[in-house]
Order: structure tokens, then sequence, then C-alpha cells
């Protein structure tokens, strides 16, 4: 849209469908967006209008709602489901904290998709061979693409908390400060795109995909949830004793009950799945632990003012916005459903059957297919939308035989 345009108050519209277009491009059958596939409104948000600082064309981008041109927000927008989810606690007079941990792969580029990935050539004209992980020095030559990243960061107002090099060759993590849900989930999309941008600009290739290399750990979305008063600011997790509340418990009693049927919602696609069937620090699993990383759910070690539930099951590749939505939703449902959650494990465990996740986008989205619970907190349209739209990309995947299939299949009897 033109500036002329946008500050003219210029209605942007947008058809209906396209809330549910699959990632090859296509679209569901259109009963799942009304037959009719009208309009919506984008509605620009106006403390999500920015100026794009890596652009050298005068540009900005307007993070918008997608509501129907009656002015309610369309069911089919997963910003207005967070925003949902967050009023649903607002009536209750409490108010969800969250922050996310994002971790990401910067490769040299990728043109032909049937080979692997690769790292950036080094400053000694060498490739990353992993060795960097955690080390303040590395021969990547990365250093001016991550100070244009830092800078477009600040001239955003995305406040970064740490920066690391991940255990993955070329992976690298952030942590963004903890805030309001809604909020979060627009730094961490702008983060996102930040990334993408300025990286081609340097001549290199970001990839939030949830497993980009084999045998290597995939790339997570990490949530940290914790649930406040609204008017006192005050932790519920934790008592004045600072020891953990019953609201800490049902919290993690919620998302216990709600993960498997949720699976799909946080792992998206089908290579998600190749992060979450080799668990090392990814768990597809709803046990909850003290500080350990090999449960879904982890207590991180803290004060008790800053008690709170990681969810470790989303992968660098879902949706902010639904991930966040999800995820509080499910805790929420906890505390008004006073859910007890399993005794807390420790150590090396094995899964309970009770407490096993969906290990495949196939499985996952049956298991939310049959979620009377999923369309109560998300509404009909919305899963059954988003069921049709994954459903199509499922396909398209099975469409394609693999160079594996290839390699070890064509010379069985």
């Amino acid at each position: 849209m033109t500036a002329e345009g946008f500050l003219e108050g210029r209605r942007l519209q947008l058809a209906r469908g396209v809330l549910l277009q699959c990632i090859m491009g296509g679209y569901p059958p259109s009963r799942f967006y009304g037959s009719d596939d009208g309009d919506l409104a984008l509605v620009a948000d106006p403390k999500q209008i920015h100026r794009l600082p890596w652009s050298q064309q005068p540009r900005a981008l307007a993070i918008c709602d997608a509501d129907e041109l009656t002015g309610e927000s369309s069911r089919l927008s997963t910003r207005g489901q967070l925003k949902a989810v967050v009023a649903r606690y607002a009536a209750l007079g409490l108010a969800p904290v969250v922050a996310t941990e994002l971790e990401f792969f910067v490769f040299a580029p990728n043109p032909d998709p049937t080979q692997p990935f690769q790292p950036p050539m080094g400053l000694d004209g060498r490739r990353e061979d992993g060795h960097s992980a955690f080390s303040v020095s590395s021969n990547s030559g990365l250093r001016p693409f991550f100070s244009e990243v830092y800078a477009c960061m600040a001239a955003l107002g995305l406040p970064r908390d740490t920066f690391m090099h991940e255990m993955g060759v070329s992976q690298f993590e952030i942590n963004l400060l903890h805030g309001d849900p809604l909020l979060l989930a627009d730094q961490t999309f702008l983060f996102k795109h930040l990334l993408k941008e300025v990286a081609l600009k340097h001549g290199l290739t970001v990839v939030c995909m949830a497993k980009p290399l084999a045998h290597t750990p995939g790339s997570s979305m990490h949530i940290h949830q914790s649930v406040v008063e609204a008017d006192s600011g005050r932790n519920v997790f934790s008592d004045e004793a600072g020891e953990p509340t019953a609201a800490f418990r049902h919290f993690i009693g919620g998302q216990q009950a709600c993960l498997a049927d949720f699976t799909a919602l946080f792992a998206p696609n089908v290579n998600s799945y190749q992060r979450l069937c080799h668990p090392f620090a990814s768990p597809n699993n709803a046990c909850w632990s003290h500080d350990n990383r090999s449960a879904g759910l982890r207590i991180p070690a803290s004060s008790p003012v800053a008690r709170r539930v990681e969810n470790r099951l989303p992968g660098a590749d879902a949706n902010p916005y639904l991930a966040i939505a999800a995820s509080l939703a499910a805790g929420l449902y906890g505390i008004e459903h006073h859910l007890e959650p399993s005794a807390a494990i420790q150590g090396e465990f094995e899964v309970p059957d009770n407490l096993s996740l969906p290990c495949t986008l196939h499985a996952a989205l049956e298991r939310l297919k049959r979620s009377h619970l999923a369309k109560e907190l998300f509404g009909t349209e919305f899963i059954e939308g988003y069921i049709a739209s994954k459903t199509l990309e499922l396909t398209s995947f099975f469409d394609e035989i693999t160079p594996w299939e290839r390699r070890v299949l064509a010379a069985q009897a």
C-alpha cells in the first residue's frame, strides 16, 4: 500500500481464504472459510508500525489484525486467537507473562534444495564444523551480519536479553525479554522477518526449520510462562513464603492435559517431527520437572518472583501467535478446572503412555481432529480450517519420493 493511502486511512481488505493458505500456495475447499470467500479488513495495530531499517528504499511494515467487516476479530486469525486467550485471563483479573527463546541457523546460499545446507565460509577459508557451541570466538565471519541484526533490532524496538552460539553447526539463539504475550508474539514474528531480510543483504540464508541438518540438534522456540495478578503484578505461581501455589500446579496440570491434543499447533510441519523424534533437548512428552531438559515442561531454577513454566515443545517453525495462544490456553484450562499434574520427574526417566505425544504430523492432526477441547478453546471453524490446510501440506509431502527411499529401497527385492 502507498504511504499516502495508509495515512489517509484507506481500508485494506483481504480474501478470507488467505488465512488458510497452505505453505505451497494452495487452499483447502472453500467450505472451510466461507463459500463466498468474502473479504476481511486488515486493521493496523498503531503500536506495531515500523520503518524497515534494512531497506534502502523507504518502506514500513504494519502488523495488522484480521477483522470481519462487521468489526469482530476473525476466528481464523492466529493473532486474534491469542488476543482472545489473553482476554480470558483478564476476565479473571490475571495477566499472563511470556518470553520466547528462538533458535535458528545461518547458512551459505542454498540454490539447490536437493543438496544439504552448509555453513558460511569462515574468515580462515573453512566452514564451521560445530566446535563453536557456546564459545566466545568463532571463525564464521558473521560479525557484520550480527552487527546489522543488533542495529535493526534497536531500530524496531526489539529488546534482546542474551544471544549465543547454540549446539548446532552455525546455529544461534536469542532470548527475548519477557512481557505481554501479544507483544512477545509480535516481536518474535518481527525478529524472524528481520533475520531473513538482513541475511539476504549479507549473502546469507537464515533457516528457521525445526530440523534443517541431520545428526544435528534442531531449533526450538521455547515459551516461558508465568501468570500475575493484573492489578498488583504479583506472580500467582508463588505464595508469600515463596512456595509454589495451587495455581502453579493447576497451570502445569492444564498443560499436561492439552499438549497431546495441541501438538499440531506447536509442531506444524512434517519437518517439525524430525526434531522431536531425536529428542536430545527436544522432548516430545508432557512430563514436567525442576530444571530437567528431558521434560517437555521444565521449571527453570529461579527466585520465587520469577517462577515460571517453560514449554519446550514448540520448534522455531511454529507460528508464535498460535503457539503462545495454545500454551496459555492450556494453562488457563488447568487453572479453571483445578487440574492436578503428575508427579515431577528427575534424572533419566521413561515417558508414561498417558504423557507421550504424537510423533508424526499425521498422528498429531488425527489427535487434533478428535479433540473436543481444541474446538472448545479455539472454535470449530479455526480447528477444522487449520487441519484442512495442514492436510494439504502433508499430502503434498507424500506426493514426493525422498532421496532416502531411492537410495535404500531401490535395491530391495
